[in-house]
């Protein structure tokens, strides 16, 4: 029998007593979904599932972006986020992937950069690391209930710019392709999300550049203060992987990032399918 049971207070979500080898029913797909929007991020242990497995679980919350330019996998429903190189061992520092890696330690979104952002992202760990390695996420949901009512009004009907590029070029400046820069021109991304009976979310993230009718200054200085005030202990979730795990989390609520391990030394393979929007945020 299927239970769900919260990990905080505030969001996050372990359910039990299911294995995503084999098709859930009607009504247990239908309260998954309920604790996906209320939860935000649920965590399936033990789930040792295949790619098409994944896919297939995957397809029940809707269609499947297909993985962008310049990424393993690309133009494929699964996107492969490891520091193992295609000869099977340890990329070096500077290897293309490995600086992806880094650039995923910056609190973001998945899919922020594209037209319509993605809806929900689905991580299957594979091969992890003896420590580290973690995937944290912030509740931006919560972080907007609790901002200042003076900061809400500042930030009522403003549009955030995103740009993969941007976030990229924190890492190093050549991480982005021409090719990549081409498919993956700046975006115009509402900053205050609407979730009907769930309330209202903050979308920002490391790909948000500016502020629509902002100088970059004034921009850059409002998106910091937000972020500083959204990376409180309070609202953030850390997930420590255990082999097999399947965490699945709500890309227009909550931010994540990955925390640091010693990928010189260990490996780490992990799989992600990622459930497309529904429709832009403006």
């Amino acid at each position: 029998m299927v239970s769900i049971k919260p990990l905080r207070p505030l969001f996050a979500a372990e359910v039990t007593g299911l294995d995503l080898s084999s098709a859930p029913s009607g009504d247990t797909m239908a309260a998954i979904e309920a604790a996906f929007e209320r939860d935000l991020v649920l965590v399936f242990r033990g789930q040792d599932i295949t790619d098409d497995q994944q896919i297939t679980f995957s397809k029940r919350f809707g269609p499947l972006e297909t993985t962008k330019v310049g990424t393993p996998g690309a133009g494929s429903a699964l996107i492969v986020l490891t520091n193992i190189g295609a000869d099977g061992q340890i990329e070096p520092p500077q290897g293309r992937q490995v600086l992806n890696n880094k650039a995923n330690q910056h609190w973001h979104t998945d899919s922020s950069f594209k037209p319509v952002p993605a809806r929900a992202s689905l991580l299957s760990a594979r091969i992890l690391p003896s420590s580290g390695g973690n995937t944290e996420f912030i509740s931006m949901r919560a972080v907007y209930a609790a901002l200042p009512e003076a900061l809400k009004r500042r930030i009522e009907g403003r549009v955030g710019i995103h740009n993969f590029a941007y976030g990229r070029a924190k890492i190093a400046p050549h991480l982005v392709t021409a090719e990549e820069r081409t498919a993956l021109p700046p975006v115009r991304q509402a900053m205050v999300l609407e979730h009907g009976a769930h309330g209202k979310s903050l979308y920002l993230g490391a790909h948000c550049a500016a502020v629509e009718g902002m100088t970059a200054e004034e921009g850059r200085a409002l998106i910091d203060e937000l972020m500083a005030f959204a990376a409180q202990e309070r609202f953030i979730y850390s997930h420590v992987w255990r082999p097999h795990d399947l965490v699945m989390w709500h890309n227009r609520a909550v931010l994540h990032r990955a925390t640091p391990f010693e990928s010189v030394a260990e490996k780490r393979y992990m799989v992600r399918t990622t459930v497309a929007g529904d429709g832009p945020t403006v």
